[in-house]
Parts: C-alpha cells; structure tokens; sequence
C-alpha cells in the first residue's frame, strides 16, 4: 500500500479508501468484518462511514457495525476513521444539517454508535446554508478542544464554499478543512474546473467517492447479461453508452482490467488523495487492491482523454479566454 498525508495535515492515510456504505444494507456484519479485517492486512488504514448509513429505517446501521469491529479487537488505534454529518437522523427539526445545536448531538451519538472516544475526521456531508460558517467553525473548534474530533473535511462542497469555509476557518485561526470528498471518476470531470483547483490552493487532499461510476467502469458481466444498477448508475449508462463501448474496447485492446484502470487514473489525478473503494463483498476488494501499483504511461492517459474528455482546464481558461 501507498500512503500519503491527509491534505495539509501531518497524518498519514492510505491511497485507497476503505468505503462501509454498503455494510449493513447490502453486506452483512460478519461479511462487513471479514473485509475490514482484509483491509487493514493489505495495508488500508483509511475507513470512510456517514452518520446517515445503513437504511431508511435504521439510520446508523453501518456506523453500528463498524463500532462492533473496532470494540472486539485493538484495532482503533491501527485505523484513520472518518464519519460525517448532516443527514436527516429524524423527523426532528433539528436532527439534521450543521447547526451548533445537531453537530453537538449528532457526535455524541455517531461516537456510541462508533463505540470509540473520538473521530479522526469529522466530514460535512453536505452544505449546509441556513448554518453561519462562523457558528459552524465554533461548533468544530469546541469538539476538537473535547477531543471528540481530530481533523475537519467537507464533502460535496462546490469551489465556492470550499474557499468561503477555508477563509472563515482562517479569521478564527484553527486548521480549518483538510480534505473534500467529492464525486469524481471518468464520467464525472466536473471537479477539474473549480473544486480541485481550490482543493490544492487552501491544501486539502480530495478522496474521490464513486470513482467507478457505479460500477460503469468495471468489466462487463462475463455472461454479457446486464448488471443490476442503481437508478442514477442505469440513467448513466444510457446516456453515456458509445463511451462506455469505447472503454470496454480500449480495455481490452490493451489487456487492462476496466476498474483497476479506472482507479488508477483517479490515483494519477493531481491533487486527489485516492478513490473510496466501497466493497460489497471480498472479491470487489481484492479486486480494487492492484490499482495502487498500476502505472498508466502518457499516451495510455491522453488514450482515456480521449473517451472521456475532462472539461478543457480549470476554470475560467475552461470556458473563456
């Protein structure tokens, strides 16, 4: 495994993700265990949860099972863990966002769930507008100083607020964000106008989620059947399905295997800490682990442009002169 700093931060995080937002739902806990077990032997010390996993009517669920690993063995101190916050936890008013009041409770409640005495990273899910920065930056400051939290992230952040928060962060003198989690894979190149770009200037490490487009990027099924998708991943693939021949073509031609590539061309991105890989069951794992190692030489790279051309450049020299 390759490790590298987690954004600006001295810690030190794997350049894969362990990914848990199917444990519970669609991977069982002795499953969920058993490839958490696996992941920290190959050298993966970097696990990714949210508040709001597990299913509609079991908010917490993941949470819950990946607490239960950490309590039955040592392995809190061997692991970099990261939640977040926002999501709706109930039909409470203030059971969601990035209030003072929620982000006090909803800590609290994700450490029991987590069955530990703090949170490496603390991620905002999302932006939250009816929350001043300057409250929200009290509320982080007040959980560092508790040690219940170590670092901040954000996710699903446009460049705009990566900055307004980074600034605010600044005027109040604490670290401030360290990382941005954001879509991010071949079919979703956005992120190359506005967030990387703030990303690298306020020096925040990106950790790209979904970087196999739900699963578009992977090899085909062997039977040539059609894989079950999700609703966003099936709208997806009809939209984009001339590329997607043309990846699995070039593929082929080139004898690579479609989601290791895919990966790796995450992990050459600038400025992109790694990719969250979200296993359902051990075999997806094992699957993702050679990417780390996979190099991808110049014109393999302008190769995979070509197919899924980015958005031409930061911005503005993306859409003007």
């Amino acid at each position: 495994m390759k490790y590298a700093n987690l954004g600006r931060s001295g810690a030190k995080v794997s350049r894969l993700v362990l990914g848990t937002m199917n444990f519970g739902p669609y991977t069982d806990e002795t499953d969920a265990h058993a490839i958490m077990d696996r992941a920290l032997a190959e050298g993966i010390n970097f696990f990714d949860t949210a508040n709001v996993y597990g299913a509609e009517d079991h908010t917490g669920w993941t949470e819950e099972i990946v607490g239960r690993w950490l309590a039955k063995s040592d392995h809190r101190e061997q692991v970099v863990l990261g939640t977040k916050v926002f999501g709706r936890m109930s039909d409470r008013p203030n059971d969601r966002g990035l209030s003072a009041l929620h982000i006090r409770r909803a800590v609290d409640a994700s450490l029991r769930r987590l069955q530990t005495d703090h949170i490496d990273l603390y991620q905002m899910h999302h932006i939250d507008r009816d929350t001043p920065w300057n409250e929200l930056w009290q509320a982080m400051d007040t959980l560092v100083a508790q040690g219940k939290i170590i670092y901040v992230g954000s996710s699903n952040f446009a460049g705009w607020h990566i900055a307004a928060a980074s600034e605010a962060a600044r005027s109040r003198h604490p670290l401030g964000l360290v990382s941005e989690q954001s879509l991010y894979n071949l079919t979703a190149r956005h992120l190359e106008l506005e967030v990387l770009p703030a990303a690298q200037h306020y020096g925040l490490g990106v950790i790209a989620w979904s970087p196999l487009a739900g699963g578009l990027l992977g090899a085909r099924p062997a039977d040539g059947g059609s894989r079950r998708l999700r609703p966003r991943a099936q709208e997806n693939a009809e939209r984009l399905g001339e590329r997607l021949d043309r990846w699995q073509a070039f593929c082929a031609e080139r004898s690579l295997d479609p989601a290791v590539t895919a990966l790796a061309w995450v992990l050459r991105q600038p400025g992109v800490l790694g990719p969250i890989t979200g296993p359902r069951t051990m075999t997806q794992l094992e699957a993702a682990l050679p990417a780390v190692d996979t190099e991808l030489d110049a014109d393999t790279l302008a190769a995979i442009d070509d197919i899924f051309p980015g958005p031409g450049g930061p911005a503005p020299e993306a859409y003007a002169w």
